[in-house]
């Protein structure tokens, strides 16, 4: 038995499959900023912080000719997101189902990705997180909300990064709204706008990223965002009743912008 307490939920193991199942399936839809950024872990439920490879300073020592320092370390931030589940449609699973109620695992997924993904890339000051808009050394460029003119917003971004020596590929993460605009928009001549921005970003990803506000240019050559995970998600158990199952969505992670240079932001502000 382990912390999320599984095994006292009133749940079997082919319910708890299609939980998984659909836990990931919404989450790797929604887990945008993860695309763009060096992963590295699971580390596990018991990993408490990550190495910055930096101490603090000189501290008073109680011998004579001895100086202390103390290492500084990234805090694991805790995140989860409860939601319920009807015992009678887990019941439907069990008797094979194909198309049990789990809207509320399904919005607590998305609840939980957002989170995740502003933290990456606007930052999370009360969970001592600096994030890649916050960090970049960049002045922000004015956010068109014209899908047309983006070519010429990103361009202007990925020339500002090969300026400061920042190697691509790049990536380009939008928010929801602004990537719907993307996607759905032609320029002169009906040339999808989307495959003009991929030639720009020379091969690298345009990622929907819900959480995010305006979008953001950014180095896909690796070493520049640095994303922890100690427990990845999981469903763990909390208590239920006569008629619903109560449940979590939980991981721990931590995130290090090891290069501010290597973004630009496309801000709406």
């Amino acid at each position: 038995m382990n912390h999320l307490l599984r095994s006292h939920a009133p749940i079997s193991s082919a319910a708890w499959d299609q939980l998984d199942a659909e836990a990931t399936e919404r989450l790797t839809v929604a887990l945008g900023a993860r695309k763009l950024v060096d992963f590295s872990g699971p580390l596990g439920w018991s990993a408490s912080a990550t190495n910055l490879g930096r101490v603090g300073p000189v501290a008073d020592s109680p011998a004579p000719g001895v100086i202390a320092r103390a290492r500084t370390v990234l805090a694991m931030v805790e995140v989860r997101a409860d939601f319920t589940v009807s015992r009678e449609e887990l019941a439907a699973a069990d008797r094979g189902a194909p198309d049990p109620d789990l809207t509320a695992l399904d919005e607590a997924a998305v609840r939980i990705a957002e989170v995740e993904n502003a933290a990456i890339m606007h930052g999370w000051s009360e969970a001592g997180l600096t994030g890649i808009t916050q960090a970049s050394t960049h002045r922000a460029l004015p956010h068109d909300p014209d899908a047309t003119h983006y070519p010429q917003q990103v361009a202007a971004a990925v020339a500002t990064l090969l300026r400061t020596g920042i190697a691509g590929p790049y990536g380009l993460a939008l928010g929801p709204s602004d990537y719907t605009e993307v996607i759905e928009s032609a320029e002169n001549g009906g040339y999808p706008l989307f495959d003009h921005l991929r030639k720009i970003l020379q091969g690298g990803p345009i990622v929907w990223v819900p959480g995010l506000r305006g979008g953001t240019v950014m180095s896909m050559r690796g070493g520049d965002f640095l994303f922890t995970a100690g427990q990845d998600f999981a469903i763990g158990y909390d208590h239920h009743d006569a008629d619903s199952v109560h449940l979590y969505l939980e991981e721990s992670f931590t995130f290090h912008v090891a290069t501010p240079e290597a973004a630009v932001e496309l801000s709406d502000e």
